[in-house]
Order: structure tokens, then C-alpha cells, then sequence
């Protein structure tokens, strides 16, 4: 189960990694799964934010909770590593 000390430590891991490009994997169910790659861009303390470029001048923001990379719906591995961010 997660503890709040669990949370606190995925948010201060995740923070480390702002303004670096990672890839997300996420899991939508039904065997639905998108990867695509952004920079993450701010930390909040319930949230945080991935930028997402789709190209031709278009960029889009997507927002996830540190609980949905605990549930393993969210992957989230930085570029040019295969360092994952997860909980310990």
C-alpha cells in the first residue's frame, strides 16, 4: 500500500527530471497502449506535467497523478537512458 512517505519520495524523484525528455507508456486498458515522448515540464504537488510535441507547430500538455506511475498505468523512462521512474 502506499504511504505518503511513498508519494513524497516519487514526487522529489520525478522533480529531479524536470525539463528532460522522456518517453511515456500509458496504459488507457483493453490492450490500448500509446508511447510518446515529451519533456517533462512542471511538478506539482498532486500532479505533474508532460509537454507532448505532435508536430507542425502543435503541442499539447497532459497531466498525471504520482498514483498512476504507483499503479503502473504510467511508464514514464527518460531519453537516451533506460532509467525508469518508479516507485521504490
Amino acid at each position: 500500500m502506499a504511504t505518503k512517505e511513498t508519494l513524497a519520495e516519487l514526487k522529489k524523484n520525478v522533480e529531479s527530471y524536470i525539463g528532460q525528455k522522456v518517453i511515456l507508456k500509458t496504459n488507457k486498458g483493453r490492450k490500448r497502449v500509446f508511447v510518446k515522448e515529451g519533456v517533462l515540464e512542471e511538478v506539482y504537488p498532486n500532479i505533474f506535467v508532460v509537454r507532448i510535441d505532435r508536430g507542425l507547430n502543435s503541442e499539447r500538455k497532459v497531466s498525471y497523478s504520482y498514483s498512476d506511475i504507483l499503479t503502473e498505468t504510467v511508464e514514464i523512462t527518460l531519453c537516451g537512458n533506460q532509467l525508469k521512474i518508479q516507485a521504490s
